[in-house]
């Protein structure tokens, strides 16, 4: 049975809320719809490799997970899934030619794994559990204000994070698909044509970004752990880490309202932070990376039947209709 297109048009694009999503990968860009998800990846030899896969999400299959604060959490799993699934597919493809039809390596996938393990751990002992040492050093007393040092500290050396992050000659590259990720998403959303053109006109800034929700996170840490009091034991360290999920799910709840409502006066103090953090994530991309991003785009969103087989295939010239071709709406 084939498939009705995702969106008709740029209003239908927009009820999709979270539906359609993306993250950049190593010189590429991976793009998600409700059916599909696609990886676009620039290669040695400058083609554009594209793998396209079939995609359900487990709260469509689960319906009862649907669920406030819970169903963000589940959300976050699976787009931490698929982003690794994403990143080593790209690093294979970005560093070898003709490998469009090769596994990774085992070697590169328990190198990637012990990559993210040990990302994760750092992550936790950076953002977590120094800032509360910092604030025990300063002999902050009471839990609201313990509390809300914390959370300031934290925000500052994840603000200090990014910085040095972005210093990095391979995550300039990377923040620049991460912009070229964003300008396709706003031309998506906007009807224009799916191509480098299309694009091209839009910021790099959009307000359900992971570097946002991240941010929210940071928030909303804030006033969960007041309500957690003031840790003295290593037990009630480890608590803190046992709520993550939570914080978590309750920032997927505001990204959710931060895309649906951007433009509301009321909500526009609580997304800025989260955009002007996205000044450090994201650089301006040039045509060949918004070709590579809205060759993820198209893939993802071309209706395809039930269950069809993953493919991986060459993006096609320039010059075919296929590849230029506007599923968004009106060109621009």
């Amino acid at each position: 049975m084939k498939q009705e297109p995702v969106c008709r048009d740029a209003a239908d694009a927009r009820q999709l809320d979270l539906a359609v999503g993306g993250q950049a990968v190593i010189e590429g860009v991976m793009m998600r719809s409700p059916n599909a998800v696609a990886i676009a990846v620039r290669t040695p030899d400058a083609r554009i490799v594209v793998r396209k896969k079939p995609f359900r999400s487990v709260i469509r299959r689960f319906p009862w997970l649907n669920v406030p604060v819970l169903r963000g959490g589940v959300h976050l799993l699976e787009s931490i899934g698929l982003g690794i699934d994403a990143l080593m597919f790209s690093a294979d493809q970005a560093t070898s030619e003709d490998r469009i039809q090769a596994k990774p390596r085992l070697r590169d996938k328990l190198w990637m794994w012990a990559t993210i393990v040990f990302a994760f751990a750092l992550s936790l002992g950076l953002f977590f559990y120094l800032p509360l040492m910092f604030t025990h050093w300063l002999g902050v007393e009471g839990t609201f204000w313990f509390n809300v040092v914390d959370g300031i500290i934290r925000v500052a050396m994840f603000v200090l994070y990014l910085l040095a992050v972005s210093r990095m000659k391979d995550m300039g590259r990377v923040f620049e698909y991460h912009g070229a990720e964003h300008k396709s998403i706003h031309a998506f959303e906007n009807g224009r044509t799916l191509d480098a053109a299309g694009a091209r006109p839009f910021t790099t800034l959009h307000p359900r970004c992971g570097t946002s929700f991240l941010f929210f996170v940071m928030l909303i840490s804030i006033v969960v752990f007041v309500f957690l009091g003031k840790p003295e034991t290593v037990g009630d360290r480890l608590l803190r880490l046992a709520f993550v999920p939570l914080i978590g799910g309750i920032a997927y709840e505001a990204i959710k309202l931060s895309g649906k409502y951007a433009k509301a006066a009321a909500l526009k103090p609580f997304i800025l932070p989260g955009l002007l953090l996205q000044k450090i994530t994201t650089n301006e991309p040039d045509d060949s990376q918004l070709d590579v991003a809205m060759a993820a785009l198209r893939a993802a969103l071309v209706p395809e039947v039930d269950n069809f087989p993953t493919r991986t295939f060459f993006e096609p010239a320039a010059g075919d209709p296929v590849a230029v071709g506007g599923l968004g709406g009106e060109p621009a």
